[in-house]
């Protein structure tokens, strides 16, 4: 039987699933045990790349310096909806140290955004892109940008997505402002049956609010031409796919690009595509023969490259007297922003909770604002707060404790497909999280306290798919000193990613981590892996870690054997050493074995298995939030988090400590301060800084407390892994929402929650 094979692939990708073929793994290796019977996977090593980072020896894009470089600056419009009737850079080009201007009316046609070109004369949104200018100096290059003359068409405009759906509304494109043309929609069972056989029925609206990604790293790239063909040293978080994004752009052949990228300092998935920056970067590049920087500014990270879409969602949930769910309903309505994006948010709502009878009908609508894009756990953070106070009103109306009701509605199966999960174990996540929080001591009647500080405890449960899948390959490089490389074409968005690839290396080879080294992010020299999101990573990358340290350790032993002449038990191996004890005792190191077979460089290829057919592959968790609400001001203070989580396989405790906090933290921005505000009569962002877009700091940070109740998942791949990536924040402001209205009596169904707001309820 062959060890490898090409299958049509399926699996789940931020909210898209991925379908495509793949050559696989069909080894079967022994489930590893649990953790603390391994020596290596599990445990807390510090990072590998940690002095790299801390010492600022590590190379981010915005670090590469070429000879003869050069740097790019953007024009861009400055207001919400408008076409260019003339644009004069003459000026600008007689600025001593400007080499290159390009605009639409000297670029080259390229589309982009499915219905836009790179430069297109109709703008329709403020920050929009107007001229690239390549100069001696971002410095320069400035001053050319203010001496570009440009005279506007001004146009309606509407930045409302609610307000873009009414028939007077200005129109983006000639298809008008829904994207797609059409609702997305979804239905199983019967809605009207459904609400009919219950004995309550509530009805609520909820919305949420924009947020802009806002990675500490900016966008930015670095580009050279060598004859025809492009490196690229980018700030992504896939390299393949810029690759192949970039060579369409400009069509090429994908083996004359090359995209690098080692060190990046975040994403949260708004690097997961090609920006416009970098294709705009190699025509200037191309044009003055010259290498060209570009990095965009803070001003240009909250205008022009991503943020999670706004919801307006009306949920309709009904349940029997006895707590039993019979029907759910959503109308979500989100901002795609000027060109298309996704903006669904009915996942949770579809797939967390036992219900028979759902509808949904989901409206993605242009808006002139920037383009929304891939938020870490996109739609299901929105769908989450709206959906799990949904449910603690139900369970409130039933008399029901909301825990008891989750419980009680429990999914043991997918809901949408009726079959199995890999691994669930939601309700150990349940019991242990509200064991810790305390959760018998939240306030029976909610807003029931006296005094000013009123405290409360809430929930909200998580669900997402995070289980990987192939393509994904690694290749292992034996050398005759006994070092090992592991090469992967993945990406280490600063999650680890470095770290458990050599940990898992580790526990195979029984070698030092040190011993070990890690090689990502280059097209040209490693084998395909697919962007870092989704929590896909260490799902997808590490099996096929495995399995190329399994196929080296096969290599190895087949070796022993050769030179020892004697049979695989006859030989025993621990810490890069095979030895035996009869006819007498002989040892040789995994580095003289292979100077033995004359070899310099010992390899294999590693492949990711196939996932299982039949099973649905999701991740789980709980976050119970205990807050403390001042009745004077408004202002919420999150005392703890208590996080639960079934995630199969830790790899290492220190990083998925890491990401869970700062998931966490980052949802308590989403909660509590995060917000775009576009002024409604201008149409320009009002806080594209981080002076006025508020992000947590470390004095909003509560205690947090971390409970991992699963072990491993052996039916999803060798490793057992789901990622935490994405579930660590999609809970919190739910959590932190029920929590406030325990405290004060009064449910807030607006995002942020700010003080305002809190005062505007209590005195309602």
């Amino acid at each position: 039987m062959a060890e490898n094979k090409i299958i049509k692939s399926k699996f789940f990708f931020e909210e898209e699933e991925i379908e495509q073929l793949a050559e696989v793994s069909e080894r079967k290796y022994r489930p590893w045990p649990n953790n603390d019977k391994l020596k290596v996977v599990g445990k807390g090593i510090t990072r590998l790349d940690g002095y790299d980072k801390v010492s600022g020896s590590a190379t981010y894009a915005f670090d590469v310096i070429l000879p003869r470089m050069t740097f790019a600056k953007t024009l861009r419009c400055p207001h919400p909806h408008a076409r260019i009737k003339s644009i004069d850079t003459s000026k600008a080009e007689k600025i001593k140290g400007v080499l290159g201007i390009i605009t639409y009316l000297n670029a080259p046609k390229i589309k982009w955004y499915g219905n836009s070109f790179l430069f297109d004369p109709h703008l329709r949104y403020e920050g929009d892109e107007v001229a690239c200018v390549a100069a001696v100096s971002e410095a320069i290059a400035e001053q050319a940008l203010k001496a570009i003359k440009v005279e506007y068409e001004l146009l309606p405009f509407v930045v409302d997505a609610r307000k873009a759906l009414k028939k007077d509304a200005p129109k983006l494109h000639k298809e008008g402002n829904v994207v797609r043309g059409k609702p997305s929609k979804y239905n199983r069972g019967d809605l009207q049956n459904g609400l009919k056989e219950a004995d309550v029925v509530i009805e609520q609206t909820f919305n949420t609010q924009v947020e802009i990604h806002n990675p500490t790293e900016p966008h930015g790239s670095v580009v050279n031409w060598n004859g025809d063909h492009l490196t690229i040293w980018d700030s992504t978080q896939g390299v393949f796919r810029v690759r192949s994004q970039v060579a369409a752009a400009l069509g090429l052949p994908e083996s004359n690009v090359r995209v690098i990228k080692k060190y990046m300092g975040g994403g949260f998935g708004s690097k997961l595509e090609a920006g416009k920056y970098t294709v705009m970067a190699a025509l200037l590049a191309k044009t003055i023969g010259r290498p060209v920087r570009i990095a965009l500014d803070r001003r240009e990270m909250n205008l022009a490259v991503g943020n999670r879409p706004d919801s307006f969602q009306t949920l309709k949930g009904a349940v029997t007297k006895d707590g039993r769910l019979t029907a759910l309903y959503l109308k979500s309505i989100g901002s795609a922003g000027a060109y298309p994006a996704g903006t669904g948010c009915a996942w949770p709502l579809r797939s967390m909770y036992d219900c028979p009878n759902v509808s949904v009908e989901e409206y993605g609508v242009y808006i002139n604002a920037g383009r929304a894009r891939a938020f870490r756990a996109p739609g299901h953070v929105q769908g989450f707060f709206a959906l799990e106070q949904l449910i603690d009103m139900l369970a409130e109306k039933v008399n029901m404790d909301p825990l008891e009701f989750r419980l009680q509605n429990y999914a043991h199966e997918e809901p949408n497909w009726h079959i199995p999960y890999t691994s669930k174990l939601l309700k150990q996540a349940y019991l242990v999280g509200a064991k810790s929080i305390g959760w018998e001591q939240r306030n029976k009647v909610a807003g029931s306290q006296s005094g000013p500080i009123k405290t409360g405890i809430g929930m909200s449960s998580q669900i997402w798919w995070g289980g990987g899948g192939p393509p994904a390959y690694a290749n292992l490089k034996l050398n005759r000193d006994g070092s090992v490389q592991i090469i992967a074409g993945s990406q280490d968005l600063g999650t680890g990613t470095y770290t458990i690839l050599a940990q898992v290396a580790s526990e195979v080879l029984d070698i030092p981590v040190e011993k070990i080294e890690v090689i990502l992010g280059d097209t040209d020299t490693a084998p395909y892996c697919g962007s870092s999101g989704g929590s896909t990573t260490a799902a997808s990358v590490t099996p096929a870690v495995r399995d190329a340290a399994e196929q080296m350790m096969d290599k190895l032993y087949s070796a022993a054997m050769a030179q020892f002449d004697l049979p695989k038990n006859k030989i025993k191996y621990a810490k890069g050493k095979f030895s035996t004890v009869e006819p007498k005792p002989r040892v040789l190191t995994i580095g003289q074995l292979a100077r033995k077979m004359g070899e310099r460089v010992l390899e294999t290829v590693g492949r990711r298995e196939a996932n299982p057919k039949g099973y649905a592959i999701n991740s789980f968790g709980a976050q119970f939030a205990e807050v403390a609400v001042d009745t004077n001001t408004g202002k919420i203070k999150v005392q703890k988090i208590v996080a639960a989580y079934d995630i199969g396989r830790v790899l290492n405790r220190l990083t998925i400590d890491n990401q869970i906090h700062g998931g966490i933290i980052q949802g308590l921005g989403f909660a509590l301060f995060e917000d775009r505000i576009l002024d409604r009569n201008t149409g320009k962002m009002l806080n594209a800084n981080f002076h006025d877009y508020k992000v947590p700091t470390i004095k909003d940070t509560p205690e947090i407390e971390i409970h991992i109740v699963s072990e491993t998942d052996n039916r999803l791949s060798n490793t057992g892994v789901k990622g935490v990536g994405e579930p660590a924040m999609i809970p919190t402001p739910a959590a932190v929402a029920n929590a406030v209205y325990n405290a004060i009596g009064k449910r807030i169904t607006s995002l942020p929650l700010t003080p305002d707001k809190i005062l505007m309820a209590l005195q309602s």
